[in-house]
C-alpha cells in the first residue's frame, strides 16, 4: 500500500509539472485553445441574448460543454503510461 501511495504522489507531482509546463512549451497551441474557449463563451452569451430578445425558449437555459472525446483519449493515454510505469518499477 505504501508503494502505491508513493507512486501516486510522484505521478501527481509529475502531472502537475507537465500541466504547468505544457503551455510554456507550446505557446501557440495554448493561445489557440484560449481563443476557442473565448469563442464558445461568446457564442453562448450571444445565444442567451437572442433568447432573451425572443422571449420564447426552445433551448434549455444552461448549455453544458462536456469534452468526452478528450477525456477518453486522456484516460487511455494515462492508463497506458501508468501500466508502463508499473511494469518498469516491478
Amino acid at each position: 500500500m505504501q508503494d502505491f501511495l508513493l507512486h501516486s504522489l510522484i505521478a501527481s507531482v509529475v502531472l502537475t509539472v507537465l500541466i504547468n509546463l505544457l503551455p510554456r512549451l507550446f505557446p501557440t497551441q495554448s493561445r489557440k485553445v484560449e481563443r476557442k474557449i473565448h469563442q464558445r463563451m461568446e457564442e453562448a452569451f450571444d445565444e442567451l441574448e437572442n433568447d432573451k430578445q425572443r422571449e420564447t425558449r426552445t433551448k434549455p437555459r444552461v448549455r453544458v460543454f462536456f469534452p468526452w472525446k478528450e477525456m477518453l483519449v486522456i484516460s487511455i493515454v494515462l492508463t497506458v503510461l501508468l501500466n508502463l510505469v508499473g511494469v518498469l518499477f516491478r
